[in-house]
């Protein structure tokens, strides 16, 4: 087994065992990253802030902290080490994750128990996914670049007011790049959104919309 290998099954064995202080800190220090804080269980995150009441687990709270720690990190551009790494995390992080998922750099999202992934899903490099009201994709689909998911919504008149709606990728699903999906919308199989799209309404099975 090569380094990289060799880092990997680390991490796998520190993620699998349960993530405790010392853990994440071994991981961080895989990462080549380090903290001016002794106590991890200080950091808060952005979930934490969230206006929603949301109960996140702290070994979920340090998985998500991880993540976001890996774009920071000089391994991030070491594609056979954070692909891998990403996949160990997403299996434990979300509150499903299928095989072979891929995830490239700056990939973020804001509840991670509310991310349903299928088998053979990629999503590429800086997307965002608002999981707040539920989002779920299918097998063998797949999100572009500079997209952003949305499921929730809020008054204008009081933005702690909010409605939530689940966003719904089926299988054979396409979103090109720098697209938004807004809430409660349902793409159904082999369905294509073109690049730059907005999508707010539910696209039927077998189209292509744009625009």
């Amino acid at each position: 087994m090569n380094k990289i290998g060799v880092l990997l099954n680390e991490v796998e064995q520190i993620v699998n065992k349960g993530m405790t202080d010392e853990g994440v800190k071994k991981i961080l220090d895989i990462l080549k990253c380090t903290l001016p804080i002794s106590n991890l269980g200080e950091i808060e995150l952005y979930v934490d802030y969230l206006p929603k009441n949301i109960n996140i687990s702290q070994e979920k709270r340090y998985l998500h902290f991880l993540w976001d720690m890996l774009d920071k990190s000089p391994m991030s551009i070491v594609t056979n080490f954070s692909i891998p790494f990403r996949r160990i995390l997403a299996k434990k992080l979300f509150k499903s994750c299928g095989k072979n998922f891929i995830a490239l750099n700056n990939v973020k999202f804001n509840v991670p128990d509310k991310i349903e992934i299928g088998d053979d899903v990629i999503f590429s490099n800086d997307i965002f996914i608002d999981s707040k009201g539920g989002f779920k994709i299918g097998n063998s689909s797949g999100i572009a670049e500079g997209t952003y998911v949305f499921t929730h919504s809020h008054s204008e008149e009081d933005h702690a007011v909010r409605e939530y709606k689940p966003v719904i990728l089926k299988d054979y699903v396409k979103v090109y790049s720098r697209c938004t999906i807004l809430p409660g919308v349902t793409i159904e199989n082999q369905a294509i959104v073109g690049a730059g799209s907005i999508v707010n309404k539910d696209v039927e099975e077998n189209s292509l919309v744009i625009g």
